[in-house]
């Protein structure tokens, strides 16, 4: 019920600031009297009731014209002070609120500017006049620290609400970088995604393409031949399907999150992928040297993806049926090397796209590399052919910028 009485007077601040005015009124104007009447030649009791009642009035304006407020209320104190009144917190209740007002509006120069010439004001009203029966004390260093108290309060309501600002703009900010990081991730994911699609479908697309070519040619003098094909080229568009359908499913909605998908692709299937290979005409060799260890998923995900890409490449370009696929293990590195030489022919024809530029495969093997933290290097062969060289940490890093690919 509290909270809603301050939201309600936070949301109509004028009815708030009437009600200070009445209680101050209805408060001060009893006990001033009262603290004034025992004393001899105490002035009359409705001087101080027209001075409360102005000064109280005066705070319904507060908000919009703070200063002026202040020059009202501090008029109200010194024509009571001239009038013989002890200036007590009752009756210096409407000026400490507006100082504090004004403290809490406006600048700490201006605040305790105002608040030093009042008190100087009043300090000097009170010995000019010298109301008697008061200790001098109570008519100079009492009004004094009660002008000073309400400018400080109000500055420190104001140093505290800039903080909860500070506070809250930080947050904000802090929620803003979280936003753009998750962006980040986001977009990052996305490109990782692209490029699983990319080699996917490339090196499916170029395998099925070789095997429908081999088929065809093979399909009138080596019938038996070209009939096995088919069969391996079902096998192939399947993988591919398969495949496409592990790595789409990373983004589906949640609420098919239960479905299982198939793990990606590691070295572990290189084996298939040689024999993949073969059915398109190109003999891969495979060999290991070191003792294989364990890679990390991402690695392991990303030298199958090159050593793919580039035995893809061989397959489509290269115009020779010998790839060489060389694994060597190291402290803290793989090396894999996939070269080929200048040879024998396809013995199918070879594809329509076969003279096609592969500057995009080299570079998304090179942009695979990096993101795990190697580096790859792809050039052709003194001797002739091409070899693509890649470095692989065994678990990824954050690629050095200084490292030459």
């Amino acid at each position: 019920m509290i909270t809603g009485w301050k939201r309600y007077l936070r949301e109509h601040p004028r009815l708030a600031d009437g009600a200070v005015a009445v209680l101050l009124f209805v408060g001060c104007v009893p006990a001033t009297v009262f603290i004034t009447q025992d004393r001899p030649g105490h002035p009359a009791w409705w001087n101080a009731a027209v001075l409360l009642a102005v000064s109280s009035a005066a705070l319904l304006w507060q908000r919009s014209h703070t200063r002026t407020v202040v020059a009202v209320t501090t008029v109200c104190a010194v024509v009571a002070c001239a009038l013989g009144y002890l200036l007590t917190p009752l009756l210096l209740g409407p000026l400490m609120v507006a100082l504090y007002r004004l403290a809490v509006d406006g600048t700490r120069k201006v605040a305790f500017g105002y608040a030093s010439a009042v008190a100087l004001l009043l300090a000097f009203t009170t010995m000019v006049v010298r109301p008697t029966g008061y200790a001098f004390i109570l008519n100079t260093v009492n009004p004094a620290a009660m002008i000073v108290i309400p400018a400080l309060l109000g500055y420190a309501v104001q140093n505290r609400r800039a903080y909860q600002d500070a506070v809250a703009a930080r947050v904000a900010q802090a929620e803003h970088a979280r936003e753009e990081e998750v962006r980040h991730r986001v977009a990052e994911e996305r490109m990782r995604i692209a490029r699983e699609l990319h080699d996917v479908v490339a090196h499916h697309l170029a395998l099925a393409n070789a095997q429908t070519g081999t088929i065809a040619y093979l399909m009138h003098s080596h019938p038996v031949e070209a009939e096995k094909l088919l069969v391996e080229l079902a096998g192939t568009t399947s993988s591919a399907l398969r495949e496409l359908k592990a790595t789409v499913g990373l983004l589906r909605q949640g609420d098919d999150a239960g479905q299982p998908l198939e793990p990606s692709p590691g070295l572990e299937r290189l084996p298939d992928l040689a024999e993949a290979m073969r059915t398109t005409g190109l003999t891969v060799t495979l060999s290991t040297e070191g003792t294989p260890q364990q890679l990390s998923p991402g690695v392991d995900l990303t030298a199958y993806r090159i050593i793919q890409e580039a035995l893809t490449n061989v397959s489509k370009h290269a115009g020779t049926a010998v790839a060489e696929v060389e694994l060597t293990y190291s402290t803290g590195l793989l090396n894999i090397t996939v070269r080929n030489e200048e040879g024998a022919p396809h013995r199918g024809p070879r594809s329509a796209e076969s003279g096609a530029d592969s500057g995009y495969g080299l570079l998304g093997m090179r942009e695979r590399a990096q993101s795990v933290g190697g580096r790859l290097r792809a050039e052709p062969r003194p001797g002739g052919g091409f070899e693509v060289a890649a470095a692989l940490p065994l678990h990824p890093r954050v690629p050095d910028e200084e490292t030459t690919p």
